[in-house]
């Protein structure tokens, strides 16, 4: 048995591997939102575990304190719970686990896999600048390798050195990759890596590391800007004398233009697609069609999804983001959502405004009429607020379509709308019977009726939003212009 055998993993003793349960995480780094790639991340990994009734796991690499905010963390929580994206265990903090890590650390250089380095940074500079002058890809040289036979100078006084791992010289290290394929590199091409830092702070490589070995971690899901790390983190699972877990590395997200997806494309956080108006079923479902892919499937529910998963159709390319599609996907959903469920999502939209909502008209039955109209909650809310406000048609619209020829029948309308029953049917009825009696098409007749009300000249059927209103608010609103 290998030496390094001898280090166990004291916090989680799982028999994971043995059993070939499924184990995923996430594992965002809270020095900024949760963006769509990584809530992608988030979903392929649950999905995965789901998909084999295995463990989903939240962790918060937070090593990183002087970008790690609670405020980033918090909009992480937020994003995972707003996506329904419930995890079994965790959240755990990286930051909690310091001692562990340095733990592991001790045992490492006392068996011979990790070793101090005395190297200054100004040295390490020097170093760099000599092999870039000479072609060289810049690295470590092993000055403090502790080599059979090597002899190695008398430490520095006064110097905190770094602690390095002892990576394999010889050799390969490769994984095949559960997307990507094999992937390969030669341990000569790898220097030693800084595990724990002067001040004696854990690395993030190391951490995770660490983390995924006890936390029994049986398959890795991630964005492929950790491609590079990955061989580096398999020379440490060996050392430690861990099973090493599957890895599968997602392509990155390309925005609507064909450049890598940023700030500047839209969205900073996943919640911004909340206060966007999308439905999070809707933002699912199109994440998941990020990359991957059932047949020619494009609606799917979460049930569905799960039951479907696998990593053997995520393709390798970069997904492209499309906002349109996006849009009708979460037009979709809309249609079918329960429309108290959709009232209750817009009526905050509304008082943010700082619009009343009052009891009539029903928001309820706003949302019933217009949402198949829309594409979004807040493109709702823009439907409903003229229903709830003082309007001020534009004077363009108002001059347009209120034109002598109109205004006679505009105005019997009026007269007999303050005793017709107050039912679409009955309102088109009467409509319909005044467009005869004034020799008058619909639109020239129902164009200035739905400026007076709504301000816009396209709504759905004339006779169901009137219904909609009181029957004093339409009054009022005709008797300002007639």
């Amino acid at each position: 048995m290998r030496k390094a055998r001898k280090i166990q993993s004291s916090l989680f003793a799982y028999s994971v591997f043995k059993l070939m349960t499924i184990r995923t995480r996430f594992a965002p780094s809270p020095t900024g939102y949760l963006h769509i790639g990584g809530a992608r991340t988030a979903l392929f990994s649950w999905a995965y575990a789901r998909k084999h009734g295995g463990t989903f796991i939240l962790r918060i690499e937070d090593t990183d304190v002087e970008r790690s905010t609670p405020a980033a963390v918090q909009a992480i929580l937020d994003g995972m719970k707003w996506l329904n994206l419930d995890y079994d265990e965790g959240p755990f903090y990286q930051m909690q686990r310091m001692e562990r890590y340095k733990e592991v650390i001790r045992q490492m250089l006392d068996e011979g896999t990790a070793y101090d380095c005395y190297t200054s940074p100004e040295e390490l500079d020097a170093l760099r600048e000599a092999q870039r002058a000479r072609g060289e890809k810049p690295r470590y040289d092993g000055r403090w390798r502790p080599d059979l036979g090597k002899v190695l100078p008398e430490p520095p006084a006064g110097v905190a050195p770094v602690v390095r791992f002892k990576n394999p010289t010889t050799g390969m290290v490769g994984w095949k990759d559960l997307v990507k394929g094999y992937i390969g590199f030669n341990n000569n091409e790898l220097d030693d890596l800084i595990i724990a830092r002067a001040d004696g702070t854990p690395t993030y490589n190391f951490c995770v590391v660490v983390d995924d070995w006890e936390m029994g971690i049986t398959h890795v899901i991630r964005g492929d800007d950790h491609v590079n790390n990955t061989p580096r983190q398999i020379n440490i699972l060996k050392a430690l004398g861990a099973t090493v877990p599957q890895y599968a590395h997602l392509s990155m997200i390309l925005g609507d233009d064909g450049t890598k997806l940023s700030k500047r494309h839209g969205a900073v956080s996943v919640m911004q697609y909340d206060e966007d108006g999308y439905l999070p079923e809707a933002v699912i479902n199109y994440l998941a069609r990020l990359g991957w892919s059932h047949g020619d499937k494009e609606i799917f529910s979460v049930k569905e999804f799960c039951s479907w998963f696998d990593l053997d159709h995520i393709t390798p390319s970069a997904a492209q983001f499309n906002t349109e599609k996006l849009n009708w996907v979460n037009q979709h959903y809309l249609k079918q959502a329960d429309n108290a469920r959709v009232a209750a999502l817009v009526r905050p939209r509304l008082e943010a405004r700082g619009v009343k909502v009052n009891e009539a008209p029903a928001l309820e039955s706003i949302v019933s009429l217009y949402k198949e109209r829309v594409a979004t909650l807040n493109e709702l809310a823009d439907a409903a607020e003229v229903f709830y406000i003082d309007l001020h048609p534009a004077k363009e619209l108002l001059d347009e379509h209120l034109i002598p020829e109109v205004l006679p029948g505009l105005r019997e309308l009026a007269e007999r709308f303050a005793d017709v029953a107050w039912e679409a049917p009955a309102l088109a009825a009467l409509i319909k019977e005044l467009l005869a009696k004034h020799n008058l098409k619909m639109p020239k007749l129902a164009m200035p009726l739905r400026v007076m009300l709504v301000g816009q000249t396209h709504t759905p059927s004339v006779d169901a939003v009137l219904a909609l209103f009181p029957r004093e608010t339409v009054l009022a609103r005709m008797k300002k212009y007639l």
